[in-house]
């Protein structure tokens, strides 16, 4: 069984993204599993920017090397600029996605 996991944080429900970074930065911390990357995908783009409390979780994860966020999304909302400066990798993620999943990543939707 796979222990490298893919959180996909794609709400704009600040709870349950809360949540989803918090679980991602504990299974980080604690070792919990062998790898964990985060994606940023759709309305929670504008959340990471614009909530102080999710801006520090993601700064935190992006520390691992392992978060990134939808250009497109990203682009088309005016937040890449803001999501870069946490650290967040902002790339276009459709293959980044398809082929962590090809890698063994069980992916976990928020």
């Amino acid at each position: 069984m796979s222990t490298k996991l893919l959180v996909i944080v794609a709400t704009g429900d600040r709870e349950k993204a809360q949540t989803a970074l918090m679980y991602a930065n504990n299974a980080i911390k604690r070792g919990w599993l062998d790898d964990v990357k985060v994606v940023y995908f759709g309305p929670s783009e504008k959340l990471v920017v614009e909530d102080p409390v999710i801006s520090d979780q993601a700064r935190e994860i992006a520390e691992t090397g392992g978060s990134f966020a939808c250009k497109y999304i990203s682009d088309r909302d005016g937040v890449s600029e803001k999501i870069g400066k946490l650290g967040v990798r902002v790339e276009y993620v459709g293959s980044i996605i398809s082929d962590l999943i090809k890698d063994g990543y069980t992916p976990m939707v928020w």
